[in-house]
């Protein structure tokens, strides 16, 4: 299947059966997500894999009782760094060099001008900046899943400072971003399952500078 043909196969979710989804599925969607473009390399976000079902049911209603957080089989969520942190650009870099075989020092000059320019901002900046990349991420597990003909549903309907309390992400310096419930679509529960897709036209969706 292309991914024309799987992004056309998928739709946002409203009401999924509560089977559970292969391992070996979700670790693919999970590493796809790893493998996402970031600037510089920085991967600023984590993602937390939830299948504990207290604890989706806790999540429930800080998420406006979408009934998707409790029937999903694998809920993620996608939790942006605080901030960043000359430790943490310089693991990264570490990391990269190490397993390229490389010295440490290799990329010094451009770390330091990229250590000048992010540790300037912002706490704010740096998060809004940190979020971004979590979207990129959040956009290629969507994809991946409709590749494997998982279903999943895109969520920003939460409260994400109560979200956070529950997962103690304020202590691991994270704030959650989206939530992206995996399962199988509710054939006979989903008013949304039978609709058409409907997207803007291309020639409406495309400007051109020729």
């Amino acid at each position: 299947m292309s991914l024309i043909d799987a992004l056309n196969w998928r739709y946002a979710v409203k009401k999924m059966n509560g089977q559970p989804v292969e391992q070996e599925k979700v670790d693919q969607i999970i590493k796809a997500a790893s493998l996402a473009p970031t600037s510089s390399g920085l991967q600023p976000f984590k993602v937390i894999v939830i299948t504990n079902q207290e604890l989706k049911e806790k999540i429930a209603p800080i998420a406006f009782n979408q009934s998707q957080v409790i029937d999903s089989s694998h809920l993620l969520v996608f939790a942006a760094q605080e901030n960043y942190t000359e430790e943490g650009i310089d693991a990264v870099f570490n990391r990269m060099n190490t397993e390229r075989g490389l010295p440490l020092e290799t990329t010094d000059e451009y770390k330091n001008q990229l250590k000048g320019m992010i540790l300037s901002r912002s706490a704010e900046e740096n998060f809004n900046h940190a979020a971004k990349q979590a979207y990129i991420a959040f956009g290629i597990a969507l994809a991946e899943a409709a590749s494997l003909k998982v279903d999943a549903t895109p969520m920003e309907g939460f409260n994400a400072s109560q979200l956070d309390e529950l997962l103690g992400l304020g202590e691991k310096h994270l704030k959650s971003v989206t939530l992206l419930p995996l399962g199988y679509r509710d054939e006979a529960g989903d008013w949304l399952v039978n609709l058409k897709k409907v997207r803007k036209p291309l020639n409406e969706f495309v400007i051109e500078y020729k």
